[in-house]
């Protein structure tokens, strides 16, 4: 099912660069930062649901984190990352409502009950936390109700999946069957959202990918736009969606500061945060 660690980036792939005293890393030619309009005009507040960490480098007790290539992904583009922090399920709406677009970031599995009930637990679940998912899952319905502008990454696609009735693989197979610390090629489907947000005109695409989990039943109007050589799912969309919408099960993060169809992916979700429309 899901993704492993947010920000993982599978070995030989490049990572952004952060120069001392530089406080984003660092663009490689060819993939420009954007920033907004005019002076004085705000970035575009993009949420980024934090992750529960039992502990961190930097603190003594538990944390709640987000992985920084993620937040470095959406400043590049041109969107302000709005930390938000996991809470009730029934504040997720009014809380999105001062956001101009959504980013579900990756993370540790989704409990097996919330699309199997009944299931028996594949031992390579881990990281479950009921908390995460039932904010996260609040978060997916009410953008996707709402036409809130939303990229869902790894965790975030089987998130969306899940939260319209869709179900996932526990496991791909262990070391020879799973997607993680690989960077492999994706076949992207001509015309889809993801094919012209990274600008995909031959319909391949590089990922940087870490998952044991993919999808299996597809939730209700969603529909596959990539695929792996083995026939993974590696993106999805949601035709009749209200706002501009993509998914994909790799982590885009790992490479978009040196690569432009990664980067494409957070540009297109901040344009669209900055239309009227894609507000709440």
């Amino acid at each position: 099912m899901t993704t492993a660690s947010d920000g993982m980036t599978a070995p030989g792939a490049p990572h952004p660069v952060t120069a001392p005293g530089v406080p984003h890393p660092v663009t490689a030619p060819g993939v420009r930062a954007r920033t907004p309009g005019s002076p004085g005009v705000p970035r575009p507040l993009i949420a980024l649901p934090q992750r529960y960490a039992a502990r961190t480098s930097a603190l003594r007790y538990a944390a709640v984190v987000t992985a920084r290539a993620l937040a470095d992904a959406v400043f590049r583009a041109g969107g302000e990352p709005f930390m938000m922090h996991p809470g009730p399920p029934e504040e997720a709406a009014d809380r999105l409502a001062r956001c101009a677009g959504l980013l579900l970031p990756g993370g540790g599995d989704l409990a097996p009950w919330r699309y199997a009930d009944g299931a028996d637990v594949h031992r390579s679940v881990y990281d479950v936390d009921d908390a995460q998912d039932d904010f996260d899952l609040a978060l997916a319905r009410c953008a996707l109700d709402a036409g809130l502008p939303t990229l869902a990454v790894c965790r975030g696609l089987q998130v969306v999946n899940v939260a319209l009735g869709g179900t996932l693989r526990q496991d791909m197979g262990g070391p020879d069957g799973e997607h993680r610390h690989k960077v492999h090629p994706v076949r992207v489907a001509e015309g889809s959202t993801v094919a012209r947000a990274m600008g995909a005109a031959t319909g391949v695409a590089s990922a940087s990918c870490y998952h044991h989990q993919c999808v299996d039943g597809l939730g209700q109007g969603l529909v596959p736009t990539a695929w792996a050589a083995d026939g993974t799912v590696e993106a999805l969309e949601l035709p009749s969606a209200a706002g501009w919408f993509a998914a994909v099960q790799w982590h885009p993060e790992d490479t978009a500061a040196v690569d432009g169809a990664q980067h494409g992916l957070f540009l297109d979700l901040v344009r669209a945060a900055e239309r009227p429309a894609g507000r709440v």
